[in-house]
């Protein structure tokens, strides 16, 4: 797995140098919301001042934004692959739409949300990398993302007409969470209830089919 990012200087997200710059970028105040408590819901455990950390601090850390992500997954026969992830957050890719792909985000360990075994499509949303500080001084570097959640539908079991699975829109408390790039075990797919002609949908999008039929040659060849 590894970064991957632009290197274009006069993007606007290679102006993005520390976190207060990240959330100054950010126009969606929802979004500025979940990025600013996410963050520090993160970096609490693990900063050198586990009991409180002012936002001089927080606004502080360095902080390099990324525009996709390498993730190796397991192909038909066994061997490793590469999909790219790909979130330009609100900016155009290429001349176009922003593009914010859908990645499997692996939730807990075991066999939970039925077919869809402890693992749930987000949207990603943002992707970027922190500098922080531990309690031992060190320096250490977390790379993050801030996704669209979802839930299951049916506690993730297989829809007996379709024999898909069918996801919805995640409560507006938990609608966009901050994770470690760690978790994103794979590029998803999902079928929106509503057809939009944009990578992102324009919001109206409530459910989603999650298209487990798709095998890992055809994504590759039609994605990427």
């Amino acid at each position: 797995m590894g970064p991957q990012n632009r290197r274009d200087g006069k993007h606007p997200d290679a102006m993005i140098k520390d976190f207060r710059a990240l959330l100054d970028n950010t126009q969606d105040a929802t979004h500025r919301a979940a990025i600013y408590s996410g963050k520090r819901e993160f970096i609490k455990p693990k900063s050198r001042n586990k009991t409180y950390i002012s936002d001089e601090q927080l606004h502080a850390m360095e902080l390099c934004i990324y525009h996709g992500i390498k993730v190796q997954v397991e192909g038909l026969d066994g061997e490793r692959i590469s999909q790219m992830c790909r979130c330009t957050g609100s900016q155009s890719w290429r001349g176009g739409d922003r593009w914010n792909d859908w990645v499997w985000v692996k939730q807990r360990p075991g066999r939970c949300y039925g077919a869809l075994n402890g693992r749930l499509p987000w949207q990603l949303q943002r992707l970027f990398k922190i500098k922080l500080q531990n309690e031992d001084g060190a320096f250490f570097e977390y790379w993050l993302a801030m996704a669209l959640t979802t839930i299951p539908e049916n506690s993730g079991n297989l829809d007996p007409v379709s024999k898909f699975v069918q996801v919805r829109k995640a409560p507006a408390a938990v609608a966009l969470q901050v994770f470690s790039l760690g978790n994103i075990v794979g590029c998803g797919h999902v079928i929106p209830e509503i057809a939009t002609g944009t990578k992102t949908g324009d919001g109206r999008n409530e459910r989603w089919i999650v298209n487990s039929h798709i095998d890992l040659a055809t994504w590759n060849g039609v994605y990427n």
